[in-house]
C-alpha cells in the first residue's frame, strides 16, 4: 500500500515542497510532442488562444484517468473538475487515499496512516488548471506537434521554477469546450521527474456539487473539510 501512496504523492510534487503534478501524452499522440518546424507566429497565437478558451470553457468535467509515475507504476480512477479551482482524484480499489482541491488548497489524504498534507493550489503545476489567478496565456507557449489534430501548451513561470512545468495536451473535438478536448497532461518537477495522466470518457457540463470537493479527515473521529 505504501507504493500506492508514493504514486499518489507524485501528483503533488514540485520544487522544494516535493510536489509533482501528474502529466501525460494524449492517447495516440506520437511519442511526446514531436519537435517540428514551428508554425507561423499568427497561427501559433491562434492555437494558444483556442487552448486558453478551451480551458476557460470547462465549467465542470468528469473523466476516467490513468496516472503513471516515472517508475512506470500506475493507478486509475475518476477525476472530477469544477472551475474555478476544484478537482478530485478518486482512486480505485486498493488505493486508500484521495487527492482533492477545494478551490484554495490542494490536499493529499492518506487514510491508511491517517495523514493529510496541504499546499496552496498556486504552488503546483496543477495551478495551470486550477488557479484562477494563473495566466496560462502569459506563461504558456505552444509546443509543435506532429499531428494537426493535437495542440500542446507548455506552462511554466520562469520566475518560479520550483512550481514545475506542465504541458497540457488537447485533441480537436467539436463537442468539447472551445473545440478542444483536454486529453492529458505531462508534468516535470525541478529534477525533471515525469508523471503522466491520460484522460478518457470525458463528460463536460455535468452537475457537480461543491460537497464533492470535501473529504473525511482521517485525523478526526468525524467531520469533513
Amino acid at each position: 500500500m505504501r507504493n500506492l501512496t508514493n504514486i499518489s504523492k507524485s501528483i503533488l510534487r514540485a520544487g522544494p515542497l516535493k510536489m509533482v503534478v501528474a502529466g501525460a501524452l494524449a492517447v495516440g499522440t506520437p511519442a511526446a510532442l514531436l519537435t517540428l518546424p514551428a508554425a507561423p507566429v499568427a497561427a501559433q497565437q491562434g492555437q494558444l488562444d483556442q487552448a486558453v478558451a478551451a480551458l476557460r470553457g470547462i465549467s465542470t468535467m468528469k473523466a476516467d484517468f490513468t496516472q503513471t509515475d516515472r517508475r512506470g507504476q500506475t493507478l486509475s480512477g475518476v477525476l472530477t473538475l469544477k472551475r474555478p479551482g476544484k478537482i478530485r482524484f478518486e482512486y480505485g480499489k486498493g488505493a486508500d487515499m484521495l487527492v482533492v482541491s477545494n478551490g484554495k488548497s490542494l490536499y493529499m489524504v492518506d487514510y491508511e496512516v491517517k495523514q493529510v498534507q496541504r499546499w496552496p493550489i498556486g504552488s503546483s503545476p496543477l495551478g495551470a488548471l486550477l488557479d484562477p489567478n494563473r495566466d496560462v496565456k502569459r506563461f504558456g507557449k505552444l509546443v509543435p506537434a506532429g499531428n494537426d489534430s493535437v495542440v500542446g501548451v507548455e506552462v511554466r513561470d520562469p520566475k518560479r521554477p520550483e512550481f514545475g512545468v506542465i504541458t497540457l495536451i488537447f485533441v480537436k473535438n467539436a463537442s468539447a469546450p472551445g473545440g478542444l478536448q483536454l486529453a492529458s497532461w505531462v508534468a516535470l518537477d525541478s529534477q525533471n521527474g515525469r508523471t503522466t495522466v491520460r484522460l478518457s470518457n470525458q463528460r463536460y457540463g455535468v452537475a457537480v456539487a461543491d460537497s464533492a470537493f470535501s473529504f473525511q479527515d482521517p485525523r478526526r473521529s468525524s467531520g469533513r473539510r
